[in-house]
């Protein structure tokens, strides 16, 4: 490996669905962080749904970490791997981080290492702002998640 590894966190998600807004959430508390801490070799995005386009974005980087809110009965967030050979599906309004993995393999023959963060939400109304369990499980999985860029930023 050349150089320090190139990380890109992207949170997705619908802000104005209450805990759906979970992973742009993280993602501008951890651009603070970064900011605040000097930590470079981040890149951080955010955006309400994955895309097909988003196989090229992640093709330049070394890991990929998805960040969204989870309606599944969870701990309060996990992280866990993905593979372009499992979670693979599109639909015309949203493709799913596997498929993203998969087309970045296939159209630019890249496979950086990904990972999904899933935190769990409670509340999905249109209404924007996180219940308090949500701000809860973003809190403690703040925690979780900047020692995991530190380790993989190489600090």
């Amino acid at each position: 490996m050349d150089g320090p590894r190139q990380i890109l966190v992207y949170g997705y998600g619908n802000p104005g669905r209450q805990d759906d807004g979970l992973g742009s959430a993280l993602i501008n508390r951890l651009e603070s962080w970064a900011k605040k801490e000097g930590i470079g070799g981040i890149d951080f995005d955010s955006n309400y749904q994955l895309n097909i386009e988003d196989a090229e974005i992640i093709s330049r980087y070394d890991v990929v970490i998805f960040v969204d809110a989870s309606t599944e009965n969870i701990p309060d967030f996990i992280l866990t791997p993905v593979s372009g050979e499992k979670d693979v599906s599109f639909t015309t309004h949203a493709a799913s981080p596997g498929y993203i993995v998969k087309l970045c393999g296939e159209l630019f023959d890249k496979f950086p290492e990904v990972h999904l963060f899933h935190i769990k939400g409670y509340e999905w109304e249109f209404k924007e702002g996180l219940s308090p369990e949500a701000e809860l499980n973003l809190t403690k999985s703040l925690e979780f998640i900047k020692g995991f860029l530190t380790k993989a930023c190489g600090r």
